[in-house]
């Protein structure tokens, strides 16, 4: 049996370098496993994959997909981009604090940071550069404040992780709230700094009128997330039912009220939008089989067992935990790793008393951090793109704030009632 898992991690290892695509090397491997080394019909496998698509909580990631791509075709990202300028961005490096602010909202709906990095950072790089911001500094932020696509809720990277732990999916969202807005401040904090330091020019202070009618203009826009959170947390109905109602919110602002999104441009959308949430059923329907392999040869409880015999104290185990994840996130997207990752560490939080809502926050901020970092991390390539720079030199650009953001998750590893606050405050 030894060498059947050298095989496996043979055929893992080998594809991953090879290149192939994530989906095909985790099915791939888990064929192996489950047909050579467990010695099941291949059949089953058909049903394996039939049952990770059933899964209601898919519904979702599906229409958060679809509204994010509306937000991008349509001008809500704009209006969002607009007033979090007209907040901030008379302060030194208002313009960086406005960006970073903007990544938060577009967070507050797309629930995606490749989605915030093409949609925010692909308009406020050309423009930081434009007002006078140091190139590296413009690139630096724009790419690591995205993370604030999966940290605020809805994040795709927590209704996944839900999906495997059956966490209420709520509650994992309100982990998020804290976290982010202390992101946001961070940032916001050292963008200050660094632009007063280095004398870069403001804006005028905004007068009352033009608030006013800057905040006339972008209503519909904030009124978004509102509707989204506002209707989950007071009852009024479901996640899942949410994501539709923002679906068809945003569809309504878009096509008759700001009138920027045309009828024809529905058809564009949607077929985009299935084409991304393909893409994501297929991550899920690989992960599935390799984590049914993993399930028969019962590889998660082995694991337990071995790190519970070695590790003695649970902030020894989270700070292990941690390093783990940031090298995985270099190598491996935040999907996978997550329908991967969790089955594996989930026997592990009882052991050590870490609470599971807890951990899908550290999770879903290790991971995000994984964006960022090379070699794989998307969003650097995505900026680089936008910047017409190679990978070493976005790398550097991001370092500062990568820098910020490990601390932070720090804070947020050792002092859990500061993440479970929210939570605990609405559901006891």
């Amino acid at each position: 049996m030894e060498n059947s898992y050298l095989i496996i991690l043979a055929v893992l290892l080998g594809s991953l370098a090879v290149t192939v695509p994530v989906f095909m090397t985790l099915f791939f491997a888990g064929m192996v496993g489950l047909v050579w080394g467990v010695g099941i019909d291949p059949e089953i496998v058909i049903e394996v994959l039939y049952r990770s698509m059933d899964k209601f909580a898919l519904i979702v990631v599906l229409f958060f997909v679809l509204c994010g791509n509306i937000m991008t075709t349509g001008s809500i990202v704009a209006k969002l981009i607009k007033m979090a300028n007209v907040l901030v961005g008379s302060l030194p490096g208002g313009l960086a604090m406005a960006g970073i602010l903007a990544c938060g909202f577009f967070g507050a709906i797309s629930g995606s940071t490749v989605a915030t990095v093409v949609a925010i950072g692909g308009f406020m790089i050309p423009a930081l550069i434009d007002h006078g911001y140091k190139e590296r500094f413009s690139v630096g932020v724009m790419t690591t404040a995205p993370i604030l696509g999966v940290v605020i809720p809805p994040s795709i990277a927590m209704i996944l992780y839900a999906m495997v732990t059956n966490d209420s999916l709520e509650a994992l969202f309100l982990t998020g709230f804290i976290p982010g807005l202390l992101i946001i401040l961070a940032m916001s904090f050292y963008a200050y700094v660094r632009c007063r330091q280095q004398g870069i020019p403001t804006r005028a202070r905004v007068s009352f009128p033009e608030l006013v009618s800057t905040l006339r203009e972008s209503i519909w826009a904030l009124l978004l997330p509102v509707l989204i959170f506002g209707g989950i947390y007071s009852g009024m109905f479901t996640a899942n039912e949410a994501a539709v109602v923002a679906c068809f919110y945003a569809f309504v602002v878009e096509i008759f009220i700001h009138k920027d999104m045309k009828i024809r441009d529905v058809k564009k959308v949607v077929v985009s939008s299935a084409v991304t949430s393909s893409t994501l059923l297929i991550i899920v329907a690989g992960s599935s089989v390799f984590g049914e392999f993993l399930t028969f040869e019962q590889i998660p409880d082995k694991i337990a067992n071995a790190v519970v015999a070695n590790i003695h104290s649970p902030w020894v185990f989270l700070l292990a935990v941690n390093i783990l994840l940031l090298v995985v996130g270099m190598f491996m997207d935040i999907i996978s790793a997550t329908l991967i990752l969790t089955p594996i560490f989930l026997p592990l939080l009882s052991k050590f008393g870490v609470d599971s809502l807890h951990f899908g926050l550290l999770m879903t901020i290790n991971l995000g951090i994984g964006y960022c970092t090379p070699p794989l991390g998307v969003s650097l390539y995505i900026s680089g793109a936008v910047a017409d720079k190679g990978l070493l030199y976005v790398s550097r650009a991001v370092l500062p704030f990568l820098v910020i953001q490990i601390l932070l998750l720090m804070l947020f590893t050792f002092w859990p009632g500061l993440v479970l606050f929210l939570p605990r405050l609405v559901y006891g």
